[in-house]
């Protein structure tokens, strides 16, 4: 009898949940989720036949405890089958509901093994029997429109991007309803919301409060910028460009455009992706200042823990409940969490990406979007635009050549958001380029020449060079910053520098890449290793930031004995040297160059824009293969902790260590607390150092370094540590 049918087990009051509530509770949720994109009767039906298969007897037997069986038998086939002569894609929904999406031929092999299975066709008869006439059967007919496309492959692929906002849909629904039946309490904790007019209310106070009183022409074009994203919030959603110089206000800006256009066109979320951690924490600081704790998501491999129920406060709890499905009304987050989760398999990943549907998505410093990947990221970001009802914005000094053109199937009608660009970059001219690419620098005279001044930076493309220069200036008092050192040991040093710059005492900084694009430094001299060019302008933003000066001075060299990452940074470079070889050399502070530049460079790698084919795997419905390939960090680094503790913090490393071998493994909340002391070793050096006994194996999966930490330089090695121009 149906109504003896149950979902789950037992819950805290005793009762177990009975397979039509489960039904019924996961439809409701999913139908109001895929309504976000024109999907309602899918995301009913997908609610109603995901758990259907639970109405077989072994089934039951299990759930109620009957069988000494570790795992449950199969209960997502019979709805499969029931998909798959509805609608294929479904099938993909409800087969890894628990497993996530596979590839086509893994469904298609399981499809037809279990078409035969004498127990699943017995489950699925009895499925029909349980939702005859309790839910609408969708049909083709239904699909929303904007599946469709000019050609056969692009079809596919708008119909496999749309199976797995469906999948998400479905997987959050069925984790909420199973959530509310055996945690309960989370529900409450979940509920806890702040509304957008709320947050703007909030934001313009602040803002006024902010620039009360406050003078002088960076303030003038920070209140100009401001303006212009105010004025342009009312327009239409799509996609939009803010391009504007280094401390013109990008952030707040930025943010009172999305605030105040999602409250004019209905927008349900504000979300931020920028590239680097450091930048996400210094810009989360900014917005929760703004709008508190509670209305403000950052989410990151560091930002909230995941288990040890009890020992976070409650709003550590509620970000790590939002933080699965993104239910917050501003999020800040990584380009890496967000991108990567556009094109994921896995549930964990992909439960969240229905939230995008109706947002504003701010793409912060979107020059770093990686060229390999370049194809397939556009053509995700404009299908978000133009189906599931996202504003892109797309911030940076440096604006990239996104748009699309004869030739480059970019972003469509892109639209600047400030009425001339070139004038707010010439207001705000606040460096003196000296271009010296023509005869190569040895490292004596980069080092002479960051002596000069008092105070002065040096930006090099490798770890190799930082390590070069350093042996150059032995014995001068020196600074260093590279991916070398621990985020623990970084920011300790950023805070050196900035303690230095303000208080006008002399600082040498020998850096990589890894102080460029927003972190806060201002320096009279800037020199820059000849490089990328958006590389170049970025390290020129840390040069006379805030116009102290008449006019800052960035040198940009070209090292006799320096090294280059491969792939898109040495082609960039190449672009960049030609640009700069030009007579008269061009206008670095032309918003126009760095458009020019990337058409160059987009043009050169016009075969290399999919590195990985990940378009014909997306088009073929192969979840996992994708999933594999679209990979912003390669995943072939290994993480180690290293021997540092910052000042004032003496054994707080050592604590979560003896913990977790206490414990004999790590829990999440170890790792996130182990995050500012982790340093990555590629793979192949992570063997050697093994070979070498400098690396040892803590618990399973974290491994503690045993050789030498210097407190200049950073994690050392007796190997070939630096032969790959790594940042």
């Amino acid at each position: 009898m149906p109504d003896t049918l149950i979902a789950h087990s037992a819950g805290p009051d005793g009762t177990p949940q009975s397979l039509l509530d489960h039904l019924e509770g996961v439809a409701r949720r999913a139908r109001t989720f895929a309504a976000a994109f024109g999907s309602a009767v899918f995301g009913d039906w997908l609610g109603r036949w995901h758990d259907a298969g639970k109405a077989a007897d072994d089934v039951q037997a299990y759930l109620r405890g009957e069988t000494d069986a570790p795992r449950g038998p199969d209960h997502s086939s019979a709805g499969m089958l029931a998909a798959a002569d509805v609608l294929p894609p479904l099938a993909f929904n409800v087969a890894g509901h628990h497993g996530g999406l596979v590839d086509q031929k893994d469904l298609r092999e399981r499809i037809e093994r279990k078409r035969n299975e004498p127990r699943v066709v017995e489950a699925l008869a009895r499925a029909r029997r349980l939702l005859e006439g309790r839910v609408p059967t969708p049909s083709p007919d239904d699909l929303p429109a904007f599946v469709q496309a000019p050609d056969a492959s692009s079809h596919r692929r708008r119909l496999a991007f749309w199976t797995r906002m469906l999948h998400s849909a479905l997987v959050d629904a069925d984790c909420l309803d199973a959530e509310q039946h055996f945690q309960p309490e989370k529900a409450t904790v979940r509920s806890a919301r702040v509304d957008l007019p709320a947050l703007w209310s909030r934001f313009e106070m602040q803002q006024r409060a902010l620039m009360e009183g406050k003078t002088g022409p960076v303030n003038e074009v920070r209140r100009e910028v401001y303006a212009a994203c105010l004025a342009r919030a009312d327009d239409a959603p799509g996609i939009f460009s803010l391009t504007a110089p280094t401390g013109a206000g990008k952030t707040r800006s930025a943010m009172a455009f999305a605030l105040r256009h999602a409250l004019r066109h209905s927008k349900r979320r504000v979300i931020v992706a920028l590239p680097y951690t450091s930048i996400i924490e210094q810009n989360a600081d900014v917005y929760r200042a703004l709008f508190g704790d509670e209305a403000v998501l950052e989410h990151h491999s560091a930002a909230y823990s995941r288990e040890a129920p009890g020992t976070e406060s409650a709003s550590e709890r509620r970000a790590r409940l939002a933080a699965e499905n993104w239910d917050a009304p501003i999020i800040v987050t990584t380009t890496v969490q967000l991108l990567e989760s556009l094109f994921a398999n896995r549930n964990s990943r992909v439960r969240k990406l229905h939230n995008l549907a109706g947002s504003v998505l701010i793409l912060d410093e979107v020059q770093t979007l990686p060229p390999p990947l370049l194809r397939p990221t556009l053509e995700a970001l404009a299908h978000l635009v133009e189906a599931y009802g996202v504003t892109l914005v797309l911030s940076t000094a440096t604006q990239p050549a996104l748009a699309e053109r004869p030739g480059f199937p970019g972003l469509p009608d892109v639209r600047e958001i400030l009425p001339d660009p070139a004038s707010v970059f010439d207001q705000l001219r606040r460096v003196h380029y000296e271009i010296n690419v023509q005869t190569p620098w040895p490292w004596s005279r980069v080092a002479a020449t960051l002596f000069e001044e008092a105070q002065a930076m040096v930006v090099l493309n490798t770890i190799r060079d930082a390590m070069a220069l350093l042996d150059e200036a032995d014995g001068r008092d020196v600074l260093h910053l590279s991916t070398l050192l621990c985020g623990a040991h970084r920011r300790v040093v950023l805070a050196d520098v900035r303690q230095r710059l303000a208080r006008r005492e002399p600082v040498h900084l020998v850096s990589t890449q890894v102080v460029e694009a927003g972190v806060d430094l201002d320096f009279p001299l800037v020199l820059r290793a000849l490089g990328p060019l958006d590389r170049i302008l970025q390290a020129a933003g840390r040069c006379n930031r805030e116009g102290r000066l008449d006019a800052g001075r960035v040198v940009i060299f070209d090292p006799e004995q320096g090294g280059l990452p491969p792939g898109a940074y040495t082609a960039g470079t190449s672009v960049t040297r030609t640009l700069l070889a030009t007579d008269p050399p061009p206008d670095l502070d032309d918003p126009e160059l760095p458009l020019r530049y990337f058409r160059l460079l987009y043009g050169n790698l016009r075969e290399a824009l999919d590195e990985e084919n990940i378009l014909d795997k997306w088009a073929a419905f192969n979840f996992e293969q994708v999933a594999r390939a679209y990979r912003l960090i390669p995943d072939d680094t290994v993480p180690v902790v290293v021997p540092y503790d910052p000042p004032g913090r003496p054994g707080v490393r050592q604590a979560v260590l003896d913990r977790i071998r206490r414990q004999g493994q790590a829990f999440r909340p170890d790792y996130r607390a182990l995050q500012p002391f982790l340093v990555s070793l590629r793979a192949r050096l992570h063997e050697q150092a093994v070979a070498q006994h400098l690396c040892e194996e803590w618990v399973p999966g974290v491994w503690v370094w045993h050789g030498a930490y210097d407190d200049l330089r950073g994690l050392q090695m007796e190997c070939p540590l630096l032969d790959d121009p790594v940042i």
